[in-house]
């Protein structure tokens, strides 16, 4: 009989623990989103190491950091992840059908997030997937009055609501021949209100008694995208958006801190639960550059 691989003691629930840490930085946030104790968390990450005999996180008081070892797992762990998700669903004897509502903000249309779905209605055929594409806020309203069954939105990190995706920094972006003097009212390129990044831009101004004028109102990211390569003004973004023509000027001219953005998942709990969770671990099982370019 051949010597047993270590890849076979690889157990999905191990590898899943791990991600959740690998991807909030956190085991306590890990925790949280996986809904087990703190200590069932690193009692996972430790049975993995032991499986593949490497270190994979390093740990102290303050942060938690992935070795080189911890960075190959990560990629490993997620294609794992989502044959085994494959193989359960394709295998289960119950394809499932029915309809889902899916909402997505607009900046994530940018991302991998397309070839994601299209993939999931492969694997899910029996399933009518509906897609909103809309601002954050709105999505919200639909998700909240039963007209949406899952949503992929960008909210402020002390939200405490939905499962969290992936955390990233709000930044000021422009032109790179962007220039403001000293006391000059800031131009902003923004989404209508209501919008979270444009009410955090505008506190963030207030705050230190900048001034400001609103140059451009949109509700597309692709608005938002034109105006600023027009440039008529200065838009918030999360850094990992940035497109490549254009910088990021958070720390330049006096510009204020922006806060960072948490990008969730929110799920309807009135809706029927096999589908959403299907999605949900479709998107969660994305490398963290697919859903952030």
């Amino acid at each position: 009989m051949p010597e047993t691989t270590p890849a076979t003691h690889f157990d999905p629930a191990l590898l899943r623990g791990f991600l959740a840490v690998a991807d909030t930085g956190s085991f306590t946030r890990a925790a949280e989103q996986l809904g087990i104790s703190q200590p069932a968390v690193s009692q996972q990450v430790r049975r993995l190491e032991q499986a593949a005999g490497r270190q994979l996180v390093v740990r102290d008081t303050r942060s938690v950091a992935l070795t080189d070892n911890g960075e190959a797992m990560r990629g490993f762990a997620r294609q794992i992840l989502a044959a085994h998700d494959q193989a359960s669903s394709y295998f289960s004897g119950s394809a499932m059908r029915g309809r889902l509502r899916f909402g997505a903000a607009d900046e994530f249309a940018l991302s991998d997030l397309p070839r994601i779905l299209r993939e999931f209605r492969q694997h899910h055929p029996g399933i009518q997937l509906e897609l909103t594409v809309a601002q954050s806020g709105v999505l919200q309203r639909r998700l909240d009055s039963n007209h949406l069954d899952l949503i992929l939105i960008n909210q402020r990190p002390d939200s405490d609501t939905g499962r969290m995706v992936h955390r990233d920094q709000m930044v000021w972006v422009g032109l790179p021949n962007t220039v403001l003097e000293p006391g000059e009212t800031v131009p902003l390129v923004t989404y209508h209100a209501p919008s979270w990044s444009r009410q955090a831009g505008i506190d963030a101004l207030n705050a230190h008694q900048i001034p400001w004028r609103i140059v451009c109102n949109t509700r597309q990211v692709l608005g938002i995208m034109a105006a600023v390569r027009a440039g008529l003004g200065l838009c918030m973004l999360a850094r990992t958006r940035v497109p490549g023509d254009l910088r990021v000027l958070s720390g330049r001219f006096g510009l204020p801190e922006l806060p960072m953005l948490e990008q969730a998942l929110q799920a309807n709990p009135r809706s029927p639960r096999e589908p959403v969770e299907a999605l949900t671990n479709s998107i969660m099982n994305l490398p963290l550059a697919a859903i952030q370019r």
